[in-house]
C-alpha cells in the first residue's frame, strides 16, 4: 500500500515528463516562423531573399527604416534582427541577446572574425552584437600608366599613405599662372570629411560619454596642422575656395586624370561604386598614420532582439549569413544583378568575416589583389552615441570649416558649448 508520500512522488514522476513535453510543445506552436529583420541598408532584401529560397522552414522579412536605433528606442517596437548602423551605442546594445551560445557550440567561427570590430559589440565580455561591415579612407589619383612621365609619382608605399607625403606630393603639382591657380594637388578645405579625417589621426578620439567626449588638445593639434598645411602648399583657404569655385563643377576623379588635381579623397565604399570605366585609370593608397589605418563610423552591426518571437529562425538566418561561402554567395548574385554598381561589397563595405575580405574580395574586386590591410593596421571608431551622424553633420563639421578660416581660435565658439547646445534643444 502507497503511502501519501509515494503518491505524491510517483505522481511528480508522470507529471514533470508532460510538463516538458507540453512545455516544448508550446515553444513550438507559438514560436513564429517568419522573422522580421529592421535595417538601414537595402542590400538585405536580397540576402533575405535568398536565405527564403535555401531552406523552406524559415522565412525573412525585410523591413527597411532610415534609422532603426532610433525607432528601437523611441518606439519601443522590436523586431527579431536588426542590422544597421549605430547600434554599438549604450542605448541600443543593452536590448539585444547574447550570442555566445553561437560562438560557442561553433555555429559561428569567431576566429574568421576581425577581433577589434567583435569587441565592440561586447558588453561584460559577452558576445551581444556582430560586426556586417567596414569602410576605410582612400586617397585617389591617376595611375602612371594613364599620366605617363609628366605626372608619374614615387609613393613609398604600396598600399598606404600618410599626411606628410600627401602634402609634398601635392605641393609639388600645384601651378599658377598670374597668380592665380591653374592647377592644385590637393585642397584640404574643400573637404569636410578630410577634416574630420585629420583630426581622427592626431587622436582627437571622439567617443560616447556624456554625451560626447574627444581629446580637446589632440583636436587642436591638427586644427593647426591643417592651417599650416594649406599655408606652405597652397597660400590660403581662400586660394582654395578660389580654386574650387573656378574648376570644380566636375566630378574628382575626372579632375584627378585631367591632371587639374593630384588627389581626391573618398572612402572605400565610394571609390569601389565608381562606374568601372570611370575607376580604370585611378590608382589608390589608403590613407594611414603610424601603420594605422582608421576604421569609419558607418560599420553597420548585426543583433537579435532580445524579445525576438522567432529565436530558431533568427539563430538560423545568423548562422547562414556569417559564413565565408554565403558571403561568397551573396558577392556573386550583387555582381550577377549588377549591384555591385550601387554598392560595394557586404552591405556596402568590407566584410567584417577577415576570411571573406582577405579570400574573397581581391576575387570580385581585382584592384585589392595585394592591397588589403594588414588586420593589425585597421583601429575601429570608439563606441559612439546612436544620434552621432547628426552630432558630427550640424556641429563638428561646420566648428572645423570654422576653425580653419579663423585667425584666432577666440573668435569661433567653443565646441563644448554647440555641443551642449545642441543636445539642449535636440533632446532624444
Amino acid at each position: 500500500m502507497y503511502t501519501t508520500h509515494d503518491t505524491k512522488t510517483r505522481i511528480r514522476m508522470l507529471f514533470f515528463p508532460v510538463l516538458a513535453i507540453t512545455s516544448l510543445f508550446s515553444c513550438a506552436i507559438f514560436e513564429n516562423s517568419t522573422v522580421i529583420l529592421w535595417t538601414d541598408r537595402p542590400e538585405f532584401a536580397l540576402y533575405g531573399e535568398y536565405f527564403n529560397a535555401a531552406q523552406n522552414r524559415y522565412k525573412v522579412e525585410i523591413r527597411y527604416f532610415e534609422a532603426p536605433a532610433q525607432r528601437l528606442v523611441e518606439t519601443g517596437e522590436y523586431p527579431d534582427i536588426v542590422a544597421a548602423t549605430w547600434l554599438t551605442s549604450a542605448s541600443t546594445r543593452s536590448l539585444f541577446r547574447p550570442l555566445d551560445d553561437l560562438l560557442k557550440k561553433g555555429d559561428l567561427d569567431e576566429s574568421s572574425f576581425y577581433q577589434r570590430l567583435l569587441s565592440l559589440g561586447k558588453i561584460d565580455n559577452r558576445q551581444y552584437l556582430l560586426p556586417v561591415n567596414f569602410n576605410i579612407p582612400a586617397l585617389i589619383f591617376a595611375s602612371s600608366s594613364r599620366r605617363g612621365d609628366d605626372f608619374a609619382q614615387p609613393y613609398s608605399n604600396p598600399f598606404t599613405i600618410e599626411m606628410e607625403e600627401i602634402k609634398e606630393h601635392g605641393k609639388a603639382h600645384n601651378t599658377q599662372t598670374g597668380g592665380v591657380y591653374t592647377r592644385m594637388g590637393f585642397s584640404l578645405s574643400t573637404n569636410d570629411e578630410f577634416l574630420f579625417l585629420a583630426a581622427i589621426l592626431h587622436g582627437a578620439n571622439f567617443r560616447e560619454a556624456a554625451p560626447i567626449a574627444w581629446e580637446s588638445q589632440a583636436l587642436e593639434q591638427s586644427v593647426r596642422y591643417v592651417n599650416e598645411w594649406i599655408t606652405e602648399a597652397n597660400t590660403s583657404v581662400q586660394m582654395e575656395d578660389d580654386f574650387a569655385f573656378k574648376y570644380f563643377f566636375d566630378p574628382p576623379d575626372k579632375l584627378v586624370n585631367s591632371g587639374r588635381i593630384l588627389f581626391t579623397y573618398m572612402d572605400s565604399s565610394r571609390f569601389f561604386t565608381l562606374p568601372e570605366e570611370r575607376r580604370t585609370n585611378l590608382d589608390f593608397r589608403w590613407i594611414a598614420a603610424r601603420e594605422m589605418i582608421p576604421i569609419d563610423e558607418w560599420g553597420v552591426y548585426y543583433g537579435i532582439h532580445r524579445r525576438t518571437r522567432a529565436l530558431s529562425g533568427a539563430k538560423a538566418f545568423t548562422r547562414w549569413f556569417f559564413t565565408t561561402e554565403t558571403q561568397k554567395l551573396l558577392l556573386e548574385a550583387e555582381k550577377s544583378k549588377r549591384t555591385t554598381e550601387i554598392s560595394f561589397g557586404i552591405a556596402g563595405g568590407f566584410s567584417a568575416m577577415r576570411t571573406v575580405t582577405e579570400q574573397v574580395f581581391p576575387q570580385f574586386y581585382p584592384d585589392l589583389l595585394g592591397r588589403i590591410p594588414p588586420e593589425n593596421y585597421l583601429s575601429p571608431p570608439n563606441i559612439l552615441p546612436r544620434n552621432w551622424i547628426s552630432v558630427k553633420e550640424r556641429v563638428i563639421l561646420p566648428y572645423l570649416r570654422e576653425r580653419i578660416r579663423s585667425s584666432s581660435r577666440d573668435d569661433v565658439r567653443a565646441l563644448e558649448r554647440r555641443v551642449s547646445d545642441w543636445y539642449r534643444l535636440n533632446r532624444e
